[in-house]
């Protein structure tokens, strides 16, 4: 029971401490997500003219570096 409340207790607190952001963290979230949806934008143009797969996501890892979670800014393709 007391490892119930405990995990409860971290998951409020979790909760809270990630919707304390505040103006100057959302500035820069919007920033981030500009520069990600440019990055794939690019990406797909890239794609769109004929160039091979490999050179268009090698660009897109190079532009989304520390952007986002993971190589491509987040984003995971089926095939």
């Amino acid at each position: 029971m007391k490892l119930f409340f405990l995990i409860s207790g971290l998951v409020f607190c979790c909760g809270a401490l990630a919707q304390a952001h505040g103006d100057q963290e959302r500035a820069v979230d919007i920033k981030r997500h500009r520069a990600m949806a440019a990055a794939h934008e690019a990406a797909a143009k890239c794609l769109e003219s004929g160039q091979p797969e490999k050179a268009c996501l090698e660009k897109l890892a190079k532009d989304c570096k520390g952007l986002g979670i993971g190589k491509y800014c987040g984003m995971r393709h089926q095939h």
